[in-house]
């Protein structure tokens, strides 16, 4: 690393430990435009007084005592911190090459999720849910530094590793028959119900958050379609019911019609993904509150970037087969008033670009307030976090963000964050950005 590199990281390190810690006084915000996503209005001329890491009210503009901390964003646009309910932060980035992720050690994996972190946070996303990484446990350490002051980046959500069945979408796969992966690459691996049931409880022995299940293929691996079942609605029910056992839950990737019913029928809090929903799912998920986290923004990249790239042919073609069909049944789903979270997939494109899939929810169908709210108050009910996450009111953290401009009237203005409060605290500028 050349001299300037190093310095740049020293620096970003050092910002780093400052701004992980939170304003020992009472501080005022003054916000000239305040989005209420609890009640899906805008309030305009707002106080929002922060002690510590939390709010402690938000009530009509009047000055603070004499001396006070005041932060002034009487001329933006002030929202709730945002959360990605699908990011793949402690993993690799995407490449064209299907070993990828066999060229790197778990401390690779470590250093690189620290830099996705970041990277996240400073675009305004303040909690994820970050739902699989091919070295298991990599994203239960970088959420526990980052819990701990020691690596800066969101509030995470973590689930350790892929439950998948054996060569399923959650394995490595497209390599040469006889290539052995490494354990930590196939723990969440099973064979039968009673299996998935034990595997779960072991993830949860090693301090996982929720469950992430791979219920049928995938479009990003070797070897799987998209509309086929790999795990049996048993074995999902084994998972939900043991996920309940340790207070927690299960969400399941399913691009076919079939895998997302099963899932929501065997109890899954959320479907990842959802590409070919049909109208029974629909049905299924409004009748059962059961959310879906649909990646509406990822198809338009991969099939991009992903032909420049020259990524397989057999990934192009089944992105091909679902992204337009996913859109339209996303659209049916808002029309039917399914409960939707945002969910980006972050990490199959660049992290940091998680704001680029609002301008898509709402051409496929959402209100700018709806979209907003889906990355808000919706997602952090789906985490189970809203008593701290997701609105600005009384209590929750003083997770922050300030916007130029009107984001009901330009969505796209969220891409651009110029400022992030995280826990009462300002995070730094992107120093990274050249690294």
């Amino acid at each position: 690393m050349g001299c300037n590199k190093a310095n740049r990281l020293m620096l970003a390190v050092a910002l780093s430990s400052l701004a992980l810690s939170a304003h020992a006084e009472t501080v005022y915000i003054h916000a000239g435009r305040l989005v209420d996503v609890e009640r899906g209005k805008v309030l305009t001329d707002q106080r929002i007084t922060i002690d510590g890491e939390r709010i402690v009210s938000v009530e009509p503009w009047s000055a603070p005592p004499a001396n006070s901390k005041v932060i002034d964003w009487s001329a933006k646009t002030v929202l709730p911190g945002l959360i990605d309910m699908h990011t793949h932060i402690a993993d690799w980035d995407m490449t064209n090459n299907v070993a990828e992720p066999l060229l790197h050690s778990p401390q690779d994996y470590a250093l690189l999720g620290a830099k996705h972190a970041y990277q996240t946070l400073r675009a305004g996303f303040t909690t994820v849910h970050d739902v699989g990484t091919y070295r298991a446990f990599t994203d239960v350490a970088l959420r526990d530094a980052i819990n701990a002051n020691q690596v800066l980046g969101p509030r995470m959500n973590v689930v350790g590793a892929y439950m998948s069945v054996p060569g399923g979408g959650g394995e490595v796969t497209g390599f040469a028959p006889g290539v052995t992966l490494p354990d930590d690459m196939r723990v969440g691996v099973f064979a039968d119900a009673n299996e998935a049931k034990n595997k779960t409880r072991y993830l949860f022995q090693h301090g996982v958050d929720t469950i992430k299940m791979i219920g049928t293929g995938a479009v990003l691996a070797e070897g799987t379609e998209p509309g086929q079942m790999e795990m049996s609605e048993d074995e999902m029910r084994a998972v939900v019911q043991e996920a309940k056992v340790h207070k927690s839950y299960a969400t399941v990737h399913a691009h076919g019609a079939e895998g997302i019913k099963a899932a929501i029928r065997a109890g899954a809090k959320s479907v990842e993904h959802a590409s070919l929903l049909d109208d029974e799912g629909i049905k299924l998920a409004k009748e059962n509150g059961t959310y879906l986290v649909m990646d509406v923004y990822n198809g338009d990249y991969i099939d991009k970037v992903g032909r420049e790239e020259k990524w397989p042919e057999s990934y192009l073609r089944k992105n091909t087969e679902t992204t337009e069909v996913q859109r339209a049944g996303f659209r049916k789903a808002v029309n039917a008033g399914v409960k939707i979270a945002y969910g980006t997939d972050a990490g199959i494109y660049p992290h940091g670009k998680n704001a680029r899939q609002f301008a898509y929810m709402v051409k496929y169908g959402m209100t700018p307030m709806q979209a907003i709210q889906s990355a808000t108050v919706v997602a952090a009910d789906l985490l189970n976090w809203k008593q701290d996450v997701g609105a600005i009111s009384a209590g929750r953290y003083a997770d922050i963000i300030a916007v130029d401009g009107d984001p009901i009237a330009n969505i796209s203005i969220l891409e651009n964050v110029p400022v992030v409060m995280k826990g009462g605290a300002i995070v730094p500028p992107d120093v990274l950005a050249d690294l």
